[in-house]
Parts: C-alpha cells; structure tokens; sequence
C-alpha cells in the first residue's frame, strides 16, 4: 500500500472525478498551502504510477478522460486537502460505475495476460491482488484472471 497513492486518490475522491490537469493542479495548491517546494513535472509520473497500480483508474466522462479513486485505493485526504474544493473550480461529472468496472476489468484481464506471457511472477502476484479488490469495488468477476495468473 502506498500513502502518496492513497492520498492521491484522496484528492480526487474529493471531487468524485478530476483530469489530470485538475489533479496536478490539486497537488500544487497542496504543497503551496503545505509550505512545501515541488518540482511539478514529476507529478505525470507520479500520477501515470497510481493509475499502472489501480489506485487511480481512467474513464471516459463527455469528451474527456479523468481519473476516479481506484479499486486498491484506500482513498485519504492529505494536510490542507480539505481546502482544495473551496479552491479549485472543477465541474461535477457523474462517472458510469458500472461501465468502468467492466473497462477495469478488461484491462486487468489484458495486463494479466501479459504478465502470464512474460512469466513476470511479481506483476502477475500485484494483479491476482488487484482482481480480488477489483470484484469488491464493482459488479465483476475476475476469476478467470486469477486462474490464469495463478498458472505463473
């Protein structure tokens, strides 16, 4: 588990949904109100990392991807991160849960793949994790995936 991931989605579970754009714009105003000095162009890796591990997941909403809490998230607010609603200016998005568990589902599916492919026992052990919280977090079954991750 991962506290700056969980904070991450902590952020954006604020909101329901942030692109991100919003959400680096969040973690700025964070470690401004913090005190703290950043260096902004890390936050599309540290971003592009929590939606690889789950912890944030990608969908569709109009004509535009945000990012939504995912399903290893253990979604907390950071210092200050009460204040980011009454700062930032983020419309509110309604997300198509079920439609997302099923897209979040196809992609564990295809990375368990790979993972099975490539023999890669760490992934394929981070992934049986995943399905398991993954059914938690929606209406899916991913036994199949872990059948077949549990042949690497």
């Amino acid at each position: 588990m991962s506290r700056t991931r969980d904070e991450l989605a902590g952020v954006v579970d604020l909101f329901g949904a942030l692109t991100r754009a919003e959400l680096a714009e969040g973690l700025a105003e964070l470690a401004f109100k913090q005190g703290k000095s950043v260096d902004e162009s890390a936050f599309d890796s540290v971003i592009d990392r929590a939606v690889e591990d789950y912890y944030l997941v990608e969908a569709d909403h109009d004509d535009e991807t945000v990012l939504v809490p995912g399903p290893v998230a253990f979604p907390s607010v950071p210092e200050n991160g009460e204040d980011l609603p009454h700062i930032m200016d983020v419309p509110d998005r309604d997300v198509d849960r079920t439609g997302l568990g099923e897209r979040t589902c196809d992609r564990l599916r295809s990375e368990a793949e790979a993972a099975a492919e490539a023999g890669d026992e760490e992934r394929a052990g981070y992934l049986i994790d995943v399905s398991y919280d993954l059914e938690a977090w929606a209406p899916v079954d991913t036994g199949d995936v872990r059948e077949r991750l549990d042949d690497v």
